[in-house]
């Protein structure tokens, strides 16, 4: 049995589930109490719980992230929310200094089991300083995993994983498409971190992507299968680690790969899965692995050039076409 659910209501289903079973855990950051989270994702939490354990932290990230990190070092399973990624910039001492190392310089003796989540991306005309994509910067820091969702089903499944898992987990959302639905199953259920999912399955091309790229991807594959192109599309839910496997499998069926990612082009996350492919599936390519990206600068606010800076179906099919070498 399934019920439909926003993503919103999903990732407010997860916590408070968690919360349910584990007194443990504990949900922090900037209204996420009486506002009921500025996304509306903890809506009815504070009522339920608490004001000790759902808790609303003044506008100071290096600080409420540190005390995420000494509160997970002493016992307990913090939710720590930022309102964007791009305020999490703030934190990133404790992220990566602290949470991601904890482990390692305590000679495995502490665990950090700590969840930093929140909307990573851009969010229409937000501008430079609250558009940026995270999922590159957090996935270059050994110590850390992360997991970057937009689907219901998997954003309650991928965050009670994550608030159940030892190591401190970056968890990127979409601000623009909390309120998408979709079927989420009945019950208590998990999904595990580090396996890739395949939205539809197909002979001619790989597609891979993750977060609300992935909504670009699908549709650009009904485009496709309108013009006989049979494409596979894959959904990456976990950037680290990484479910090369699945894309390699993928490759060796299609022979054609196109990567399409939010983040900037230098050193992102197709960067690594072009690398990757290239040393495993060499043999099998029948063409060049193709990224599209944001474009190399800063996301301007002119909603013309919102469009023409991040990827979009066109650019997807195009691509498409250039990699099956066939005209546009």
């Amino acid at each position: 049995m399934a019920k439909i659910l926003t993503l919103r209501e999903a990732l407010g289903e997860a916590m408070s589930e968690e919360m349910r079973r584990d007194d443990s855990v504990f949900l922090m950051g900037e209204e996420v109490a009486e506002y009921n989270g500025a996304y509306k994702v903890s809506k009815g939490m504070l009522e339920e719980f608490g004001p000790k354990r759902v808790i609303d932290t003044p506008i100071a990230e290096l600080g409420f992230a540190g005390i995420g990190v000494g509160a997970a070092m002493n016992g307990l399973r913090p939710i720590v929310e930022f309102m964007t990624w791009n305020f999490a910039i703030l934190a990133f001492d404790q992220i990566v200094n602290n949470a991601a190392k904890t482990l390692s310089q305590s000679g495995g003796q502490f665990n950090c089991p700590v969840v930093f989540r929140g909307p990573s991306g851009s969010a229409g005309q937000l501008a430079q300083q609250h558009s940026q994509t995270f999922e590159s910067w957090m996935a270059n820091c050994p110590g850390l995993k992360v997991i970057s969702i937009v689907d219901p089903a998997d954003a309650k499944g991928l965050l009670k994983s994550a608030i159940r898992d030892e190591d401190p987990i970056c968890f990127m959302e979409s601000e623009s498409l909390y309120g998408l639905k979709g079927e989420v199953p009945e019950g208590d259920y998990t999904t595990p971190i580090g396996v890739a999912a395949i939205r539809k399955e197909g002979s001619d091309v790989t597609i891979v992507s993750f977060n609300k790229m992935m909504e670009v991807c699908k549709k650009a594959g009904e485009e496709l299968e309108k013009e006989g192109i049979s494409a596979e599309i894959i959904d990456l839910r976990t950037i680290r680690p990484l479910d090369i496997d699945t894309i390699v499998n993928s490759v060796k069926k299609t022979n054609r790969l196109i990567v399409v990612d939010e983040c900037w082009p230098f050193a992102g996350v197709s960067s690594e899965i072009t690398y990757r492919v290239q040393k495993y599936a060499f043999d099998y390519l029948d063409a060049p692995v193709t990224r599209l990206n944001a474009a190399d600068t800063s996301l301007p606010y002119a909603p013309t050039l919102v469009d023409e800076y991040l990827p979009n179906v066109t650019k997807i099919v195009k691509a498409v076409k250039e990699v099956m070498y066939v005209g546009a």
